[in-house]
């Protein structure tokens, strides 16, 4: 199963600083909400009155949540075609309608945002919305969306790692000279809303224009409580003059198309707020606009939420945790290895029930031998189990250990940050953080809370969760669902957000003045110019984070697959190259999954069970979704740009409880309806072979047609 069953519920002494310090909310399993009681109700209010500025419990000032809020595009066009994103760690887990309308189109997901009052203790007294329950509250919304993406530096490889060090990275359309890049940044200005229910073409950012070409962005509308809805846009990637989106003479430019834009953005999002009629500051958010999830109930390995704590301790700006908490620290780590078994077929092999490795991290009795530590001077007799599954990880920087199935090392099986730029190195595949490294350590030596309650609830709902501890959980929900690694360059946002100097305070981006006037760093970027104090990573204007993204994003889209890694000695193409591992982001562009009919035969009982468990175990190619185009990556990324909202998205769906060969829950492949019936897919009991609507080649499970297919894309990644 991919959600938690489990969950703790632990008193603080101090919940803000808890809150975000232990990160004591649910994680990808068996963790809650710090106090967050389920069944306890709607928590909307403190007890405390509004009375003069500076006395206990009086709302002073006040503070927009999520501090990130995460959108999604898609190609749907219904006026209810939008979802709103995660507001809590362990949200209910997806179904099909509620990622596409009624016409099979892709919907987009919404960010909400919310306004906290604060006293002059920093304690937060009552959730601020225009309905009266806490005081006279008017509310004026503010968002200002831009893409900067053509206007910037071409991306080659993250620019804060050792083999960067030589790199100059040259503008996007270059050949744009002087004013002229202005017409490269697609900045429709600043919206703004205010009121209940309300929505329409004047919240819409639709004004700004790529070289003369209307762009929209995205929207603004609020709620029944007048709360922020904030929607991206379509999907709509294009070159106005019909350049290519990828010259393959020069792959430099993969990632990188000059005369294209697409619909991404980002920007800040503050707000006007009048208090019984007394305005009080209040403390800016920030959202990013960003591809589809293809996978929403998985969780990546590493978080964009845990590189962000990461960066705030090592910074200092946030105290480094005293204690591991089995539940929070550890546990997540360990089922969000199982959780990628329904996006790639690497992790299935060894995580799956009867997976190679022998590890089924949500099995109720593997995870109390985990979660057990013995009273001092007992026997601890699964130290030797635990010590097994940490030194399967790859802890340290060290010689270039390439990513290998159960039971060699190398846990998470990804690549890292440099791979596909400069070979022979450590950073070509995943390295286990510090702090991630000790709170391993530390569970391996048996020194470790142990804390996992079994019978514990998840928390599903931001009703669940007391007041005090809202804002904390909204900012760890969002970015919970975005990822950190690796940063090639990603896929919501990318290498500049591990520095503290992006930040103002923890999750907070650090925000230029609207007066600024915008910096021109040269025809090239170094490493020494972007990581210089007064470079690009000091302050951020609207469209300053995904401006480093790639250039169309449906092109590593459509490019960042599994098993790139070819053993030449190898004279068999099946046997040259594990087709599987390692993988880029399978948590959000899935590699291999199960498809609907497989599963349909595993839930058929009257089907002999081995060729149910067969189905189980098969897992089909994501790519099968998008047309056939040959050996040509021009026209597969193109295709993607096309069919990008046809793509398979993964669906929860019941599984077979309590059985030793199936899940209780089981993600499939849920393909657009077709007229006249179900979406086609493969599998249904077959060869598993991937056969093309529009073609007439069967794809392996990797996705590669041949030798010589799997040879270009890993050119075209720079991979020699």
């Amino acid at each position: 199963m991919t959600k938690p069953r489990n969950a703790k519920v632990k008193k603080k002494a101090n919940p803000r600083v808890e809150a975000i310090s232990r990160r004591n909310f649910v994680e990808f399993a068996g963790a809650a909400a710090g106090t967050a009681m389920v069944g306890c109700g709607t928590l909307g209010m403190a007890s405390s009155v509004l009375g003069e500025a500076g006395a206990s419990g009086t709302i002073v000032k006040a503070r927009i949540h999520p501090s990130i809020g995460v959108v999604r595009l898609g190609n749907s066009v219904a006026d209810d075609g939008f979802f709103i994103g995660p507001e809590v760690t362990s949200p209910v887990q997806t179904t099909a309608a509620t990622l596409r309308d009624r016409s099979g189109a892709l919907k987009r997901q919404a960010a909400r945002f919310r306004i906290y009052g604060l006293d002059a203790d920093d304690q937060v007294v009552a959730e601020l919305t225009p309905d009266g329950s806490v005081a006279v509250v008017d509310i004026q919304w503010s968002v200002h969306l831009a893409n900067k993406k053509a206007a910037g530096y071409r991306f080659s490889t993250a620019l804060d790692i050792p083999e960067a060090a030589a790199l100059a990275l040259p503008r996007r359309n270059s050949g744009v000279k002087g004013k002229g890049r202005h017409a490269l940044i697609i900045d429709p200005g600043v919206r703004t809303i205010s009121g209940r229910n309300q929505h329409g073409v004047a919240y819409h950012f639709d004004s700004g224009a790529f070289m003369g070409t209307k762009v929209y962005l995205g929207e603004l509308r609020t709620d029944q409580a007048g709360r922020l809805l904030v929607l991206g846009g379509r999907g709509v990637s294009a070159s106005p003059t019909g350049r290519p989106i990828f010259n393959i003479s020069d792959f430099d430019t993969f990632n990188n198309a000059d005369g294209w834009y697409d619909d991404t953005s980002d920007g800040p999002v503050s707000a006007k707020v009048i208090v019984d009629g007394r305005e009080i500051p209040v403390e800016s958010a920030w959202v990013i606009v960003n591809p589809p999830n293809y996978a929403p109930d998985i969780i990546g390995w590493r978080t964009l939420y845990d590189l962000l704590y990461e960066t705030q301790v090592t910074a200092g700006t946030l105290p480094a945790p005293q204690t591991t908490s089995f539940t929070s620290d550890i546990l997540p780590l360990l089922q969000r290895l199982a959780g990628l078994q329904w996006v790639n077929a690497g992790f299935a092999a060894a995580f799956q029930p009867g997976g190679d490795s022998g590890l089924l991290f949500d099995d109720p009795q593997l995870i109390a031998k985990l979660a057990h530590r013995p009273a001092p001077g007992a026997a601890d007799q699964h130290a030797d189990l635990r010590q097994s599954i940490v030194r399967a990880f790859r802890l340290v920087d060290g010689p270039d250990l390439p990513p290998k199935p159960w039971p060699s090392k190398g846990w998470p099986w990804l690549y890292g940050d440099n791979y596909g730029s400069t070979q022979h190195s450590p950073r070509d595949h995943f390295v286990v953080s510090d702090l991630r490294s000790l709170h391993l350590q530390r569970w391996m030596d048996g020194d470790f809370e142990a804390d996992w309650l079994p019978d514990a609830a998840a928390v599903t709902s931001l009703d669940q969760v007391l007041l005090h501890d809202q804002p904390a959980m909204l900012d760890q929900a969002a970015l919970q669902y975005c990822l950190a690694d690796a940063f090639h360059p990603g896929c919501e946002l990318t290498w500049p957000m591990r520095h503290a100097s992006v930040f103002r305070a923890p999750f907070r981006i650090n925000q230029a003045d609207e007066s600024r006037i915008e910096v021109d760093y040269g025809d090239t970027l170094t490493p020494e110019i972007a990581l210089s104090a007064n470079g690009p990573l000091s302050a951020q204007g609207p469209g300053d984070l995904s401006k480093w993204m790639a250039l169309p994003w449906q092109g590593d889209t459509a490019m960042c697959r599994s098993g790139y890694d070819a053993d030449p000695s190898a004279k068999d193409f099946n046997q040259r190259y594990d087709p599987y591992l390692p993988t880029f982001w399978p948590a959000r562009v899935p590699n291999q999954v199960l498809a609907a009919p497989d599963y349909q035969t595993v839930m058929n009982p009257h089907v002999p069970r081995a060729q149910r468990i067969a189905a189980f175990k098969r897992r089909v190619s994501w790519y099968h979704g998008l047309p056939y185009q040959g050996d040509d990556p021009v026209k597969t990324m193109a295709s993607m740009v096309k069919s990008f909202g046809n793509m398979g998205v993964l669906e929860a769906r019941p599984g077979i409880p309590h059985d030793p060969d199936f899940p209780a829950v089981m993600l499939v492949e849920s393909l657009p309806v077709r007229a006249g019936g179900d979406a086609q897919a493969p599998g249904a009991g077959g060869s598993g072979d991937d056969e093309k609507a529009e073609g007439t080649v069967a794809l392996s499970p990797a996705g590669w047609i041949s030798a010589e297919h799997q040879a270009l894309f890993r050119a075209i990644r720079g991979i020699k």
